[in-house]
């Protein structure tokens, strides 16, 4: 199935991605509803911003029970499971992994016991940057990992070893040591928690439903369940909802760093973020565009379909004619099914198709969101020439990416991207436009109508707001590097060949199907919570 919005233009290569998105999280509580079906139908519309693993957690106020596996929404979950999944309150998670492998234990939303009897799920978007410090401690306290490696399932333990504290108190304690990005919603038997980090760098809305509240990373999720937006989750804020109502605590002076690349390419165009509209902003940047790079031409065409937008924008700032000339297959989407050489070779031309009619002979301006390593829009580029197009002017609305992403983006190293060795004309020549346009810092800034100190500009400007730890300790395959230094060094053995993170891609490939069979945990017992049998 194609992706939430129908972006496919940075899923081109499947074995060298563009940027990956963040990922999607949903929770609801309300008494007498169909809460799994609600968060299916959330966990949908945000599918777009994760689609490597799906999974949903409910209780009915006796016991949390998780049901995850790999893939797509629809492909994880069908009616009989989902009317399986009985209670008031629920949590779902569409994930790109951010931290730690695609396997079916990183799959979210994690699951913990108490030695008190209370049981603890969360799912998580963004991406700690202190991770390696908190599983020192946790390993200094002895508390168990259950195999998962990622920051997630490392949280819900940190929240589950205080069963001596309530899990609303265990949050107070717990949240004021993350450092880094995250929207979490968790939940225990009767409780829905959400809460968002200082600087509010991921997005994070509350709203209402007739008989119960809904937390989304999106407006559109609330908007397919029929829930009223409220208002957004504030950086350092903590959100309680039982049969007692809405209770909200601060755990932490704000300090607002929204993600500025929402704007550009991650959320929904239907999305609203700080009061402004999604689509509204892109369009506006296309306009920007426009009056920063203008250029003769008879066509204006975006790349479908993050490009739109913006190529709407520019359009009407420039007076060009705005058409198709790409066409998308809508039902190419992520597919476990790796294509072969030949087929990887076509490249572009399994999901996008010049319309030949009407680029040929045209001088042609090509909108798309962003440059990442520059495969995407050299394809475009050759397949437009060999439709007959006489030029073509690549326009960007963001500005070059040159630095990468450790709040929950997972973008190509910094070696990697293309915008870090090449000026603005080497990048034309390595992406063979006739001329390449890229919008204004400024620029992007201005359509957001957000001031720029309220923005994370880190991946554009490198100005990084949250301080990242020195060395290796970082990136997505942390956790699976330390883990692997702890185990040796217990043993006696040198580490010294384990000290690169990036070493534990594919650590464990044989688990990444292992789920496919056995996928539901439930929260009974210490013991059950962490094991799928």
């Amino acid at each position: 199935m194609p992706r939430g919005d129908g972006r496919l233009s940075h899923d081109l290569d499947p074995q060298r991605p563009g940027p990956q998105d963040a990922c999607g999280v949903f929770g609801v509580w309300a008494p007498g509803e169909e809460v799994a079906n609600l968060t299916y139908f959330g966990l949908y519309a945000l599918q777009h911003r994760g689609q490597e693993a799906a999974g949903i957690a409910v209780s009915d106020g006796s016991g949390v029970v998780v049901f995850k596996d790999l893939g797509l929404v629809a492909q994880v979950f069908d009616e009989p499971t989902l009317a399986s999944l009985r209670g008031h309150v629920a949590i779902g998670h569409a994930r790109y992994s951010t931290t730690g492998g695609s396997t079916w234990e990183n799959a979210q939303p994690t699951i913990r016991a108490t030695s008190a009897g209370t049981t603890i799920a969360l799912a998580h978007n963004g991406n700690l940057v202190n991770t390696a410090e908190l599983q020192r401690e946790a390993a200094e306290r002895r508390l168990d990992f259950d195999g998962a490696t990622n920051d997630t399932s490392l949280v819900t333990m940190l929240l589950a070893s205080r069963p001596d504290l309530s899990v609303e108190a265990a949050a107070l304690e717990v949240l004021p040591r993350l450092r880094g990005a995250f929207s979490f919603v968790f939940m225990d038997e009767s409780t829905l928690y959400a809460a968002r980090d200082p600087h509010g760098v991921r997005p994070l809305v509350l709203g209402r439903l007739e008989r119960g509240w809904v937390v989304a990373s999106e407006t559109a999720a609330l908007d397919i369940v029929g829930a009223s937006v409220v208002r957004e989750v504030e950086p350092g804020e903590l959100i309680a909802i039982d049969e007692d109502g809405l209770r909200s605590t601060r755990f932490a002076a704000p300090e607002p760093k929204g993600c500025l690349f929402e704007y550009v390419y991650i959320a929904r165009p239907d999305a609203t973020i700080a009061g402004r509209n999604v689509h509204s902003a892109r369009v506006q940047i296309g306009r920007q565009l426009a009056r920063e790079h203008p250029v003769e031409a008879d066509l204006v065409i975006p790349v479908p379909e993050s490009g739109t937008p913006a190529a709407i924008g520019y359009a009407e700032e420039s007076g060009i004619t705005y058409g198709q000339g790409l066409m998308k297959n809508p039902y190419v989407g992520r597919t476990f099914i790796q294509p072969s050489q030949t087929l990887r070779q076509l490249g572009i031309r399994l999901k996008l198709n010049p319309l030949r009619e009407n680029v040929r002979g045209k001088r042609l301006v090509v909108v798309d969101d962003s440059i990442v390593r520059g495969n995407t829009q050299r394809a475009i580029v050759r397949m437009l020439r060999e439709a007959g197009a006489l030029e073509v002017h690549v326009r960007i609305s963001s500005p070059p990416v040159s630095w990468p992403c450790f709040y929950g983006i997972d973008f190509a190293t910094r070696a990697e991207l293309l915008a870090n060795g090449l000026d603005n004309d080497g990048i034309r020549r390595s992406i063979g436009a006739d001329t390449l346009g890229y919008v204004s810092l400024s620029g992007l800034i201005a359509a957001t109508e957000q001031p720029k100190s309220r923005l994370c500009r880190a991946c554009f400007d490198g100005e990084y707001p949250i301080e990242l730890p020195a060395g290796h300790l970082i990136g997505k395959h942390v956790l699976e590097g330390v883990g692997r230094r702890v185990a040796a060094e217990a043993s006696g053995a040198t580490a010294a060949h384990n000290d690169n993170p990036s070493s534990a891609d594919g650590h464990n490939s044989a688990s990444a199907l292992s789920g496919t069979t056995d996928r539901m945990t439930a929260g009974l017992t210490p013991s059950a919570a962490t094991q799928r049998r």
